[in-house]
Formats: C-alpha cells, sequence, structure tokens
C-alpha cells in the first residue's frame, strides 16, 4: 500500500471514530478498545469471546453481551453477511417448531440471532439473552452488515 492511500485509510478512520489496524478500521468501544469487527458492521459477534455488539458510526452502541453459537458440525458461518430479514415471533420449521422470539436473519441459510440458552451450543444460530435479543431486534434492519470473527 503507497502512503497516500495508507494516510487516506487512517484520516478515514480517525474521522470515523475508529482506528487503523492493519489497513482497516474498526470499531472503537466506548471505554477505548477496539472491536474485533470493521467499522462498517452493524453487528458484531466473535466466536473465540462469546460475545457481541451493536455498533453505530464505527463506535460500540451496545454491548458486549454473552451468546452461545453453533455447536461442532453446525458452526455458525464467520464472515461478512447482510440481515435478511426479521420475525419478533418465529418458529423454526426445522427443529420441533422451536420458538426463537426476536429473531434478526443474517444469512439466506437460516442463521439468525435470537434469544435462546446461553449454556447449551445452537445449531448455526447466535443466542442472546431475552434483553439483548429484543435489543437487536429493534435495533437492525434488513441489509443491515453483520460481521462474525473466529
Amino acid at each position: 500500500m503507497n502512503s497516500r492511500k495508507a494516510s487516506a485509510l487512517a484520516v478515514a478512520a480517525l474521522v470515523a471514530g475508529g482506528v487503523l489496524t492493519g489497513g482497516v478500521a474498526t470499531a472503537q468501544a466506548a471505554g477505548g478498545s477496539p472491536s474485533p469487527c470493521r467499522a462498517s458492521a452493524k453487528a458484531c459477534v466473535s466466536l473465540s469471546t462469546n460475545q457481541a455488539w451493536l455498533q453505530k458510526d464505527g463506535t460500540t452502541s451496545y454491548g458486549p453481551v454473552p451468546i452461545t453459537s453453533g455447536k461442532p458440525g453446525s458452526e455458525t458461518p464467520t464472515g461478512i453477511h447482510r440481515v435478511q430479514w426479521k420475525d419478533a415471533d418465529h418458529r423454526s420449521t426445522e427443529f420441533n417448531n422451536a420458538p426463537m422470539p426476536n429473531s434478526v436473519f443474517f444469512t439466506k441459510t437460516g442463521i439468525a440471532f435470537h434469544e435462546g440458552s446461553l449454556q447449551a451450543k445452537s445449531n448455526g444460530c447466535v443466542h442472546l439473552s431475552t434483553t439483548a435479543a429484543k435489543r437487536f431486534f429493534d435495533s437492525l434492519n434488513p441489509g443491515d452488515e453483520v460481521q462474525v470473527v473466529p
């Protein structure tokens, strides 16, 4: 990367309230520590720390909150995703009509944030507490970026 491009990225990251790490602007938490997700993500999930949070304008706006994610063989997919759709009263058609309150689907294969057990691993979804699931549901909209990091 040439110095002009690097300088432009650094300025853009600082203007957005982020931190420049390896050429990618990351979100800045209110307490000062950067999240592992890029600043453009509206929701961030860290599988290694079992945490998720919401971001606005490159700053953490809610969280981190505890999560559980996919069990071995049904891992939560990492990468950049987009919110596809939402359903406040969703029931699984795949798992015995199981309730999935405040579902925010962020893959085309049915992976979602939703209220669920914080002790048991999921079938790929990101389980949140009742309070956190409601906050994610109210804050995220179709098209919003979701980043899941290992």
